[in-house]
């Protein structure tokens, strides 16, 4: 069979049975089919789709062509639960939720994505922090899980690696969201992992893949009733990203507000929501507590005890980080040589969250093109949320950029990603919908 014969197929709006999927993954896996022909068909199916059984044999083909990990044997006494996110812009939210839902009694073996089209990849965040090993050994791995409660590192080769090969072409074709291709991709690495359960964070809004409600809750069915046929029980929370999630966007200045926020220093009122619902869920979903305010005030409690933040400091430094991130982070993080604030004067009334994220890539913090190397310095921080008032004294944001140019650049975008008025906007909500899965 011509691998050319599959990309007609599904050009064409056919079907693609079992040995042509299977063709695809294990080319993706051994690099066999050429770039340019996974990028078509990538294309192919971002314009035609993929019906349930398709989506279903891509997911777990991919997530058996690598390592599959298996907790069973390591005597746990919580459940193996994991949260992922369709990816947002100024989404720190895996720093805080992996250590308050440990500090709860979960184990959180979190295999993370880099940056992916104009979202933040959790990958490069942590990268960020010196010495931090993001590509352990899996015995490293499922040791720091076993005695921390939690690890973050990024997708190795032997893991999903038909989806690694593919993530990275996805992000550079502008075939990213395709709901077949997302479910896909999420739940190949989420398997491969050995969860019992996961918790999915769908972003909902201009500064997500999906930005309408509808589309975002088509993707949360999607990956639940495809992760239900793999054995894996999944709950979804919609979440608005209509604009940047907490006060800071990009990789250094994401894990300087996450150590904040551990630190019951600063909780941006959106992300704390957000944080404190998929902890809660975690919970839920992995049986530690039956009811959701329950399970809020627990994870409230991790945060302001101390205890979550305790557990970050412990995962950062058996991945090699400093082991007083937490009491010192601005002493290690990167940072930018020119940091200046933008001025305006008005309401913040709308944000095109899309546009924030695209000026963070043009600073060097996000790709233009596969293997691009990161400044992970660069970004905003200091961010005003839709309805902050701006006189003059009060910035819209403070740019971090590697020189006065980019810093110039960065400031023409920012203003015209963000709406300025007279009149406070309406409030909106934060958490759209919570669908277990029964759903």
């Amino acid at each position: 069979m011509l691998f050319t014969d599959i990309i007609r197929r599904k050009r064409d709006g056919g079907e693609l049975g079992d040995e042509d999927i299977a063709l695809f993954v294990n080319g993706l896996a051994d690099e066999s089919i050429a770039a340019e022909q996974v990028a078509a068909l990538a294309m192919a199916i971002y314009l035609n789709s993929m019906n349930f059984d398709e989506t279903s044999k891509l997911t777990v083909a991919m997530a058996n062509s690598g390592t599959v990990l298996d907790w069973s044997g390591e005597d746990l006494d919580g459940p193996v639960v994991d949260k992922h996110s369709t990816g947002g812009v100024g989404d720190k939210v895996s720093f805080l939720l992996a250590p308050i839902a440990a500090a709860c009694g979960c184990y959180v073996p979190m295999i993370s994505g880099r940056g992916l089209g104009h979202t933040g990849g959790t990958t490069d965040k942590a990268e960020s922090i010196p010495g931090y090993r993001t590509a352990p050994d899996f015995e490293t791995f499922k040791k720091i899980v076993k005695t921390t409660g939690c690890a973050i590192i990024g997708q190795t080769a032997d893991l999903a690696p038909a989806d690694r090969r593919l993530y990275a072409i996805r992000d550079v074709t502008a075939t990213v969201a395709s709901i077949p291709l997302i479910t896909a991709s999420i739940l190949s690495k989420k398997i491969a992992a050995g969860l019992g359960a996961l918790v999915m964070d769908v972003k909902s809004g201009n500064g997500a893949f999906m930005e309408s409600f509808e589309r975002s809750e088509a993707l949360a069915h999607s990956i639940i009733k495809t992760a239900a046929r793999a054995g894996v029980a999944t709950h979804a929370v919609i979440t608005d990203m209509n604009e940047v999630l907490g006060t800071t966007a990009g990789n250094a200045v994401e894990i300087a507000e996450s150590v904040r926020f551990l630190r019951n220093e600063q909780r941006e009122h959106r992300l704390d929501e957000v944080v404190m619902a998929l902890s809660a869920e975690m919970l839920v979903a992995g049986g530690i507590e039956s009811d959701r305010e329950a399970a809020k005030r627990r994870c409230g409690d991790a945060v302001e005890s101390g205890r979550a933040a305790e557990v970050f400091g412990r995962m950062v430094a058996a991945l090699g980080g400093p082991a007083d991130i937490v009491e010192n982070y601005d002493r290690y993080l990167p940072r930018a040589p020119v940091i200046r604030p933008v001025h305006a004067k008005g309401i913040v009334s709308a944000v095109d969250t899309l546009a924030v994220g695209n000026a963070i890539i043009e600073l060097g913090g996000g790709r233009h093109k596969v293997g691009e190397q990161l400044d992970l310095s660069v970004g905003f921080t200091d961010i005003a949320a839709i309805g902050t008032r701006l006189d003059g004294e009060r910035p819209l944001a403070v740019v971090h950029a590697a020189s006065e140019k980019d810093a110039d650049v960065a400031e023409r975008s920012l203003l015209a990603a963000c709406s300025l008025s007279e009149d406070a906007p309406e409030a909106t909500p934060v958490i759209y919908e919570i669908l277990d899965g029964d759903a």
